[in-house]
């Protein structure tokens, strides 16, 4: 047909099955080959229709003449689910395979050279968008080049008709330019690929299929590779491979060297070292909290720290002094390892505030199950947050809050979190809300200092300005009033305390730790003492710390 006239394509009426044949199930099963089969009825050019019962699985033979089914067939719902996510999704787009004023039809060559029969393959055009189809109609794997097309007649000036061909960089009209890269998405997997233009020209693409599987290419986006020549990399990479996300895999491997060095500080056998190095709850002197008396695994840690930081001024080429900001993170590292001894190493007698500080610091005396290793949320937010909110500093002493909260989702840490969270026992749902606490912690660095008198009344500003501080705690309007979550801000609070005192115990003199303690307690308990009044409404807290 395309040899003779291809508009004739266009009245073609596909199906796969009539009143007058086997029902489509019965013919080809209920597996990849009926649903390769009904991809390629979906995609070429003219009509598909689909037979009556056909999405259901309905097995019974409809003559012309019945009123009504005689079986007593129930629809099957994996089969129509199936339908759902993988032929839908290409009728929605008919209007891309309908015509036939771009269609090319495409032998598959196999790496011996000899056209494979059994594979499909044609493209199609409409206006921008372009779609590549590719079948293996047999069961057994295939392997084979997408190169040339078969030939089709055109007319002439003169009004006579002559057979031509394209290559498949013509057929998809791409840019035939060694430095653009073509990323496509399957339809039915939902996975990006990626080919060099030029090559797409001279070789056209190789692909493998196994028995009855097959690609609906849709989506073609070219890009021009960059001086880092990333897209050329990920295309070697990848080899012809599919991922979910061309972008993010270009990101992952332009951060590969980050990555590797922040799995060193983020993984589940370094957070389990760790915990089970954490000073125990006797240690009543100040001096067992030193980096000193830890010195195996804050060493261990420093060194982790400024490789990561080191990685970070490679690529961004900051000015910040690694060995001084992986120098904090020791000491804070130490100071979170002393947390569960707190309250025996700094005891202050006389002092109310400090006894309560400490109470909240370990509530309703849970201290013991608090600070275990039976607790791995506790200690995977901690030990996150502390690997991801001084990464900034190779860039600015100022705003590394801002830039280290940035980097958390740009740079993908936030997935290399939550594999380390799997890892040590949290579900899915438990993994995220963890990191979206660690980001809002990082935004909220240093929130005790605040300028100003009414450092509890900015705070809360701040927090109930935040978007992700509003989603965590919920906040919602009803009935025209602001409400938050009371569980979920009770929680945000402690942490909010947790955090002052790792800076505390890091930075400051044992024999200032008390009295610093105190201060940030009093801007802590200030705001417990108005929400404590605010019925869980936003604006009667706020108001109430204004008034202070």
């Amino acid at each position: 047909t395309l040899e003779f006239e291809p508009e004739i394509l266009k009245r073609y009426v596909n199906f796969m099955n009539n009143p007058d044949e086997r029902t489509a199930v019965e013919q080809f099963g209920k597996g990849d080959k009926y649903f390769g089969i009904c991809t390629l009825m979906a995609t070429l050019p003219g009509l598909p229709m689909f037979g009556h019962g056909q999405i259901e699985g309905f097995t019974e033979k409809y003559g012309m003449e019945y009123h009504r089914a005689y079986w007593e067939e129930q629809p099957d719902g994996n089969l129509i689910e199936r339908h759902k996510r993988e032929i839908f999704p290409i009728l929605q787009k008919r209007y891309l395979f309908a015509a036939v004023n771009n269609f090319l039809l495409y032998d598959v060559y196999t790496p011996a050279g000899q056209v494979n029969e059994d594979m499909f393959a044609y493209s199609n055009q409409a206006g921008e968008e372009r779609a590549l189809v590719v079948y293996h109609n047999k069961y057994a794997t295939a392997q084979g080049w997408i190169r040339t097309s078969a030939a089709y007649s055109i007319k002439t000036a003169s009004g006579e008709r002559m057979l031509v061909q394209k290559r498949l960089g013509e057929g998809l009209d791409l840019e035939d330019d060694p430095h653009s890269f073509s990323i496509f998405r399957d339809l039915c997997s939902g996975l990006e690929y990626i080919r060099n233009n030029h090559e797409l020209h001279e070789q056209g693409m190789l692909i493998e299929l196994e028995a009855y599987k097959y690609r609906v290419f849709t989506n073609f986006r070219q890009v021009k590779d960059n001086e880092w020549h990333q897209y050329a990399q990920l295309a070697a990479y990848l080899n012809g491979r599919g991922v979910p996300n061309i972008d993010e895999a270009v990101k992952e491997l332009f951060l590969q060297p980050i990555h590797q060095a922040f799995r060193e500080c983020v993984n589940a056998g370094f957070f389990r070292w760790i915990i089970t190095n954490r000073l125990p709850g006797k240690v009543s002197d100040p001096a067992d909290m030193s980096p000193d008396r830890l010195s195996e695994v804050v060493e261990e840690g420093e060194d982790k720290y400024t490789r990561l930081l080191s990685e970070i001024n490679a690529i961004t080429a900051g000015n910040g002094n690694m060995l001084q900001i992986a120098g904090l993170m020791k000491q804070e590292l130490a100071a979170i390892l002393a947390l569960p001894s707190l309250a025996q190493v700094y005891s202050r007698e006389g002092s109310r505030k400090y006894q309560m500080a400490m109470k909240l610091l370990n509530p309703n005396k849970m201290a013991a199950s608090l600070w275990s290793e039976s607790n791995p949320r506790l200690w995977s937010v901690l030990l996150s947050w502390l690997s991801v909110h001084r990464l900034g500093m190779v860039i600015s002493e100022t705003e590394y809050p801002q830039i280290s909260r940035s980097w958390i989702d740009e740079w993908l840490l936030n997935k290399i979190i939550a594999t380390a969270l799997a890892d040590l026992g949290l579900d899915e749902r438990s993994s995220w809300q963890s990191i979206h606490l660690v980001r809002l912690l990082v935004s909220q660095e240093s929130w005790w200092d605040k300028a100003g008198k009414n450092r509890a009344y900015q705070v809360m500003e701040d927090v109930f300005s935040n978007s992700e501080a509003q989603q965590y705690l919920g906040v919602n309007r009803y009935q025209d009033i602001l409400w938050y979550n009371r569980e979920a801000f009770e929680d945000l609070i402690w942490w909010l305390f947790v955090i002052a005192i790792v800076d505390c115990v890091a930075k400051q003199p044992p024999e200032q730790v008390p009295q610093v303690l105190v201060e940030r307690f009093t801007i802590i308990h200030q705001i417990q003492q108005a929400a404590s009044r605010s019925n869980y409404q936003v604006d009667r807290l706020l108001l109430a710390l204004k008034k202070k």
